[in-house]
């Protein structure tokens, strides 16, 4: 998805249809433009129950350039991922 507004909306509607949906960072990395964020959810649309959604692990990427968020992904925290972001030691 590219555009602030594209980008605004989807979220907007993600957390109206999820309103019970958090975030719970475990370990926060900022190098360069990078901030990851690896950590777990619950109340998302995998409409698990939370002890078992708690269990799948994230990381959020933010990239920003210049004052502007450039990326966003949220990537599966796998030990690929780790060694591809350079996390290994996290």
């Amino acid at each position: 998805m590219t555009g602030r507004e594209a980008n605004r909306d989807a979220w907007n509607g993600y957390v109206t249809a999820f309103p019970e949906y958090v975030i719970y960072p475990d370990h926060l990395v900022h190098r360069g433009d990078d901030v990851l964020v690896l950590g777990s959810t619950t109340g998302s649309h995998l409409g698990l129950p939370d002890q078992e959604e708690r269990q799948l692990k994230l990381i959020w990427r933010a990239t920003v350039r210049d004052g502007l968020l450039t990326l966003w992904q949220i990537i599966e925290d796998t030990p690929g991922q780790r060694t591809l972001l350079e996390l290994t030691d996290v």
